[in-house]
Parts: structure tokens; C-alpha cells; sequence
């Protein structure tokens, strides 16, 4: 696992109760300097309250906030080196584009001279690819366009960190991924630390240097998308990444290792570095392959109904004592085989077999 930059925010130990609910559970947690970083999760997991700890628009319970090493957890927001942008942009319809995003810089602690302030939004506007539109007024501008002037206003202050709550939730999906890759070339180039809160798995992975992924107020896993993808620790996090199969078997002696017993007594190698005893275990939908022949160590399915999703496949699939389980094929240009009836064999590569804790 990637060991991240210096340091930038420390989470310790947060607690955050609204009534017997404890929306954020024991939180510990470092993001570095220059690091994307995504909180992932459904809706309720919590991961909007941790982003309001960290940006001082809600006190903890319990724990501690720190950002460069600094204890911040009693500072209010506005002392705070962060800027949030929220998925409202909240732009103020009556003034124009470069007073929406100088707005804040005349409340900076050292309020600079008027030349200064111009400067600065002219520059904020260039990092977005808004030169030119100042003079505009939010309502001539487009749902994209608008997303980069809310951006502009927190980058002409110069923060520490950028935080976005739930930032392209309002646009469409063509310019939602045109969006995301805008927001990663800005976060290189600019070189800040942002923390970007998603419930949107695929933006999570496209965008983030690493994520976590929160449940119930807790953190499940944290990790490079590659990690979380590949590698999921615990059940739900395979679930909300999409891993949803799901295995149990018992892993035994055999003549050339170890082997994995499945349910209906077909036996198959078992994944690395486990021991003998029952074991649960997930594999990706794209990791398995359905076969037309028997083959030592795959499982006998019936395909029970076949999907095409344009760049590939899907089968519904049930095992030999009523399992399901999902395969994912791309696309070869050719018609798909195996339609709902066929008799099929289920196999996978023993390394793409992750198991997980009881």
C-alpha cells in the first residue's frame, strides 16, 4: 500500500452524535499534502460530516482536527487555511462572474489593494478556462461553466485544502465526466491537497490519489482506487465496488497444496497465503470466465439470463446447490454465447480470489 505525502489532515479518533445517532464513529484519519483524496459511500455513511469537521462547520464530539499540524478542532471556519465548494454553488445572481469569484478577498485577514484583488481573479479565471467571461452573469453561463466559477472563488483564496461536497452531483453525465477530468487537472496543476466527497463510485476511482470508503460512520478501507477495486477488505466494501460474488468453501489438504472444497464438492486451487479452515471469499464479475467445457477446478452453472451493455456482457449465472453469481465480459465485436438455458463452467484464477475477514 502507497504510503501517502506529508501530512496536511489529521482526523483523530472524531466522534459527531445528531441524537442517538452517531453520524461519524471513531474516524481517524491522514490525508497529504497534494493528494486527491475521496470520501466514498451511500447516502448517510457520514462522509459530508467528516467533511464539515474538516472544514470547522461542525465541532466534534470527541476527537481531534489538525490540519499542517495545527489543532484545529475549536477554530471556526472562517480561520480555517480550507475552502469548500458545495454541490449548490450558490453564486450570487446580481453580480458578475469576477464579483462572485473575488467576492471573499476583501475579508482576507491582509485585504489586498484593489490591483491585486483583479489580478488574482483574473488568474482564478484563467485556472478554470474562463478568461474572458468575467463581465457575465451566472444566469448567461452554462451548469459546467457555473461548477468553475464556484471553483475559481475558493482557489482565488489560497487555501490549504480544497473541500467539495458532492461537486458534479447537479450536472449531466456527459459533462460530469467532462467535469472530472477538469477538477484533476486543476488539483495537479495547482498542487493543492482536495477532499472530495462522492457517492459516485467511478468518479471516486477516476479522480482520487487514494479513497475511503465509510460506512455507518466508520471507515471500512483505505486505499489507491487500485486497492479498494482489486482488494476489497471487508463485505460491503466488495458489495458497493461491485464485487458481489460471493464464495464459501473449505480450505484442505491436498496432494499438490492446499485446495479450496466449494459447496457441491468441486474442488479448486485456493487463493494465496491462506490456511486450512472455512473460508469466504469474493472475485470480481470481470475476473470470472464462463466456459463451455469441463474443466478441472471450474463450477458447474446454468446461465439464467445474458445483458449486453454496449462495451460488454453480463450473465446471470446459478451454482451447483442455488448460488448466484454475476460474469462480466467486454465486448469482441462478435455476438455474445452462452444464452439463458445453456449449461456452463464457472472458473476463475485462484489470485483474483480475495478472501475476506469472518
Amino acid at each position: 500500500m502507497a504510503s501517502p505525502p506529508v501530512e496536511v489532515i489529521e482526523v483523530v479518533g472524531a466522534v459527531k452524535r445528531f441524537g442517538e445517532v452517531a453520524a461519524v464513529d471513531g474516524v481517524s484519519l491522514t490525508i497529504g499534502r497534494g493528494e486527491l483524496f475521496a470520501l466514498l459511500g451511500p447516502s448517510g455513511c457520514g462522509k459530508t460530516t467528516l467533511l464539515r469537521l474538516i472544514a470547522g462547520l461542525e465541532v466534534p464530539d470527541e476527537g481531534t482536527i489538525r490540519l499542517g499540524g495545527v489543532d484545529v478542532t475549536g477554530v471556526p471556519a472562517h480561520r480555517r487555511p480550507v475552502h469548500t465548494v458545495f454541490q449548490q454553488y450558490a453564486l450570487f445572481p446580481h453580480l458578475t462572474v469576477a464579483e462572485n469569484v473575488g467576492f471573499g478577498l476583501p475579508y482576507l485577514k491582509e485585504r489586498p489593494a484593489r490591483a491585486v484583488r483583479e489580478g488574482k481573479i483574473r488568474e482564478a479565471l484563467a485556472q478554470v478556462q474562463l478568461d474572458g467571461l468575467g463581465g457575465r452573469r451566472p444566469h448567461q453561463l452554462s451548469g459546467g461553466q457555473r461548477q468553475r466559477v464556484a471553483l475559481a472563488r475558493a482557489l482565488v483564496l489560497e487555501p490549504q485544502v480544497l473541500l467539495l461536497d458532492e461537486p458534479l452531483a447537479a450536472l449531466d453525465p456527459a459533462l460530469r465526466r467532462e467535469m472530472q477530468g477538469e477538477i484533476k487537472a486543476l488539483q495537479r496543476n495547482s498542487g493543492l491537497t482536495f477532499v472530495l466527497v462522492t457517492h459516485d463510485r467511478d468518479e471516486a476511482l477516476a479522480l482520487s490519489d487514494r479513497l475511503a470508503v465509510l460506512h455507518r460512520g466508520r471507515i471500512e478501507q483505505v486505499g489507491s482506487p487500485a486497492e479498494v477495486w482489486e482488494r476489497p477488505a471487508t463485505e460491503f466494501v466488495a458489495r458497493f465496488t461491485g464485487a458481489g460474488n460471493f464464495f464459501a468453501g473449505e480450505v484442505v489438504e491436498g496432494g499438490d497444496g492446499l485446495r479450496l472444497r466449494m459447496s457441491g464438492g468441486v474442488e479448486v486451487a485456493a487463493p494465496p497465503g491462506v490456511a486450512p479452515g472455512a473460508l469466504r471469499f469474493v472475485v470480481r464479475p470481470e475476473r470470472l470466465r464462463l466456459l463451455g467445457e469441463e474443466k478441472a477446478g471450474a463450477v458447474p452453472v446454468v446461465v439464467e439470463e445474458r445483458t449486453y451493455q454496449g462495451l460488454g456482457t453480463s450473465w446471470s449465472v446459478r451454482g451447483p446447490v442455488g448460488e448466484s453469481y454475476t460474469v462480466y465480459a467486454p465486448s469482441d465485436g462478435g455476438p455474445a454465447p452462452f444464452p439463458p438455458g445453456d449449461r456452463a463452467f464457472l472458473f476463475w484464477d485462484s489470485r483474483h480470489a480475495v478472501p475476506l475477514p469472518d
